[in-house]
């Protein structure tokens, strides 16, 4: 399986943001999108998620068969805001993603265990702390399989153990032959990752 981008461009408010970015992922490989703000990082990240159209060019996910015909149902996409309800409790929250995605990889407790959240399932989303938001967001990464993990700023609101308990999650889904694409400005620990500098000064 490998996910390509052949000229691709794309657009904020009607504006040409970037464009003629050309990239490829393989199976095992990861690519961390560098780059100031307002770059293009973010929109990037949302055109390879299928939630923006491109402005220009081709996205396509080769070898992904009948299960994976396109990117965006490839994809998890972990963006900046968490994407869970306040009122409703962690467990809540994972078992509705767990079967609105399907293709069900851990049971909600393990992956609570994975990201050290293993005592708060009872909680409301919304009592948490930004880092315990972040891990339980996480989570929703591994209660359903998907091969290409979008990531922008994950480690955002974590602190260091919770970064290194991350890249662990991280460079198992790559020995598995998953494909990891972040935008990111701090280090993930991903040796070996490729790199894509954006735009070198903000628009």
């Amino acid at each position: 399986m490998r996910l390509a981008a052949e000229a691709l461009s794309g657009e904020r408010g009607g504006e040409v943001i970037f464009s003629g970015t050309s990239f490829a992922v393989a199976c095992g490989e990861a690519l961390l999108v560098t780059g100031p703000n307002g770059a293009g990082k973010t929109t990037l990240l949302r055109i390879l998620a299928g939630l923006l159209r491109p402005a220009a060019g081709r996205l396509a996910l080769d070898g992904g068969g009948e299960e994976w015909p396109d990117v965006g149902p490839a994809c998890h996409y972990l963006g900046h805001f968490n994407a869970m309800k306040t009122a409703l409790t962690v467990e809540e929250n994972l078992v509705f993603w767990q079967r609105f995605l399907g293709q069900a990889r851990m049971t909600v407790s393990e992956a609570l265990e994975a990201v050290g959240l293993e005592d708060i399932e009872h909680l409301p989303f919304g009592y948490l702390s930004t880092g315990q938001r972040r891990r339980a967001a996480i989570a929703r990464l591994l209660i359903s399989y998907r091969p290409v993990w979008l990531l922008d700023e994950p480690t955002a609101g974590l602190d260091r153990a919770s970064e290194g308990r991350f890249g662990q999650l991280m460079r198992g889904h790559l020995r598995e032959g998953g494909m990891i694409v972040a935008a990111t400005h701090l280090p993930l620990g991903l040796e070996g990752a490729g790199e894509l500098r954006m735009g070198e000064e903000a628009t």
